[in-house]
């Protein structure tokens, strides 16, 4: 869809549908006021006999109303004045995006964007419209044999702002939703592959399409190079699969010639393109949810698809440890102990907690570029959506600056996570009487002893950790992956770069 910005009273605009809110009870909007004067007071005899009362999530289609250049205006409810707040304006966009897609209409100007919405700035809102609309559009059907009919698809959206002087910062703005909502959709599409398509091998090429796409520089270390570094931890899950497991590495210098020796900011995505359990086998209800299981590292793609669409002024690496955990002869047994990368030894208690074996040799791999901040991202435990369902991204830290960070971040972006302890006194729920650890701690405080497992293996730079287990994908009627937390991860980034307004 193509976007841009304007400036201009709404009843002068030529488009398929002029888009304005409505306020419960029954007040107009500035936009929709304009309107209004223009028109005779149209709007206002239409809503004072009850068409539209500004209920939050209502709309109403209007055609050929008086004094106006367009062949249609939509208004959308906005719900209480003193209530609009970031959910509500997200929820305005996203319903006006819809209700446009219902009509005949091929583009539309969303005066909504001018709304005022508190400890906000027009470049949020503006930043904002062009996440949640290509959000709103997006549909995932390339494995459908008849795509749906597309005729009158949506496929312009204009962004109103309510002053010109605003219109560099504007279509600054809008550049920055566009590249993050590219990730997004990168993010998605990857985890919405079946796992027959999207395998280790896949998710490699994908990464080297991307490198080249961008320029950006791109390793991908295989089985043998795996075991000359000593990542056991990591082959460890590989074994039962037929799949050979890799271990990709982008990294992304921005930060220019004067920049050069800037230390790199690493994120790391769990990659297991496809999670049987390993011999602790799942069971079989919404197993195939399981090609979800590598939403960590579709996330750090796609974030470093939008840092470098934004052309941002840091130094980025992106660590993918990528294999499928399949039961087999060959496979790892509970009971078995490896060395990991670090020299630290494991004993597999749960073949089903694969993720924090294949990410603790990233973690120690992430040390040889001296990094000023690791980010791990992960659909570690079932654990994680027990304590914080499917709102908020679980996030723990070695460091309390980083995690504030983080969480402003997730704000900012309506991707929120929520702090969770890493205190030493969980430490003790990883003891084993054969190796340094086990891999599981046992039922309770599942989430906290699996992140408890991570930090030993980061005691050399700050480090963050998101579970993303219960935010990566929806199911039942709206199944698939939802992109997060690439918004989260890219205004963390754009305010590292002094890049946010």
């Amino acid at each position: 869809m193509e976007f841009s910005i304007k400036s201009g009273s709404p009843e002068k605009q030529r488009s398929a549908c002029i888009v304005v809110g409505v306020f419960e009870p029954r007040k107009l909007t500035l936009a929709a006021e304009l309107i209004d004067n223009a028109a005779g007071h149209y709007l206002s005899d239409i809503i004072r006999r009850g068409d539209m009362d500004g209920k939050a999530g209502s709309t109403l289609l209007l055609h050929n109303v008086p004094a106006t250049l367009s062949d249609r205006v939509l208004l959308v409810g906005l719900g209480k004045e003193k209530e609009f707040r970031e959910k509500e304006y997200g929820d305005a966009i996203r319903g006006a995006v819809k209700a446009l897609k219902e009509t005949g209409a091929v583009d539309g100007t969303l005066f909504l964007t001018e709304i005022a919405v508190r400890k906000h700035s027009p470049g949020w809102r503006i930043r904002q419209a062009a996440i949640i609309a290509q959000e709103t559009v997006y549909r995932f059907d390339q494995f459908k044999s008849k795509k749906s009919d597309a005729r009158h698809a949506l496929r312009k959206l204009t962004l109103a702002i309510g002053r010109r002087n605003e219109l560099a910062m504007a279509e600054a703005a809008l550049a920055q939703g566009l590249a993050i909502a590219a990730g997004v959709e990168l993010t998605r599409d990857l985890g919405n592959l079946p796992g027959n398509v999207c395998t280790p091998t896949y998710l490699a090429e994908k990464a080297q399409a991307l490198a080249g796409e961008h320029g950006i520089e791109c390793q991908v270390l295989e089985r043998a190079d795996m075991e000359a570094l000593g990542m056991h931890s990591l082959l460890s899950v590989a074994k039962g699969s037929h799949q050979p497991p890799k271990l990709i590495v982008l990294n992304y210098r921005g930060a220019g010639k004067n920049g050069k020796d800037e230390k790199p900011i690493v994120l790391v995505g769990k990659g297991i393109t496809f999670d049987s359990g390993g011999i602790s086998l799942k069971p079989g209800l919404d197993m195939d949810e399981m090609k979800f299981d590598m939403c960590g590292a579709a996330s750090v793609l796609g974030t470093l698809k939008a840092v470098a669409q934004m052309q941002l002024p840091i130094n980025l690496t992106v660590l993918v440890p990528t294999s499928e955990n399949m039961p087999g002869g060959a496979a790892s047994k509970p009971g078995d102990i490896v060395t990991s990368m670090s020299g630290q030894t494991i004993e597999i208690l749960n073949t089903d907690a694969e993720g924090r074996l294949i990410l603790c040799d990233a973690l120690t791999y992430a040390e040889r570029f001296e990094p000023d901040t690791v980010i791990d991202v992960a659909t570690l435990t079932g654990a994680c959506v027990i304590a914080l369902g499917h709102v908020a991204s679980g996030l723990f830290s070695n460091d309390e600056a980083l995690a504030r960070e983080l969480l402003q971040a997730g704000d900012e972006a309506r991707d929120r996570a929520w702090q969770m302890p890493l205190w030493d006194e969980y430490q003790d729920l990883l003891k084993s009487p054969f190796a340094d650890m086990a891999n599981i701690g046992g039922r309770a405080a599942g989430s906290v002893s699996a992140a408890c497992f991570l930090s030993r293996y980061t005691k050399k730079f700050a480090w963050a950790h998101l579970d993303i287990a219960g935010t990566a994908w929806k199911s039942g009627s709206e199944k698939g992956a939802t992109g997060r937390p690439v918004g989260l991860l890219a205004h963390y980034l754009l305010k590292r770069a002094g890049k946010l307004n």
